[in-house]
């Protein structure tokens, strides 16, 4: 079974490369990531990542793998219009 404790950990690793996002893990069941524009109130989104290693936004959007973590942090950044540090 996948960890998806870890996985999450590494997302949030991944997205905070991205300079304009804010990003916080929230504990919980299920975990999860919370990452915000730090420019917009309206541009945030809750992250979870399924057992099977799927990260999924709170509306059920697929960003991607726990096989490539930096894609799907960089998915994300791309929706929530942040730029790359």
């Amino acid at each position: 079974m996948l960890d998806t404790m870890s996985c999450l950990e590494r997302f949030a690793l991944a997205a905070r490369g991205h300079i304009d996002l804010s990003v916080r893990v929230l504990g919980g069941t299920p975990v999860t990531v919370r990452v915000r524009n730090r420019f917009s109130s309206t541009l945030n989104e809750v992250v979870t990542c399924s057992s099977d290693g799927v990260f999924l936004t709170s509306w059920g959007y697929r960003l991607g793998t726990a096989d490539n973590v930096e894609a799907a942090a960089a998915r994300l950044a791309y929706l929530l219009a942040a730029m790359p540090a």
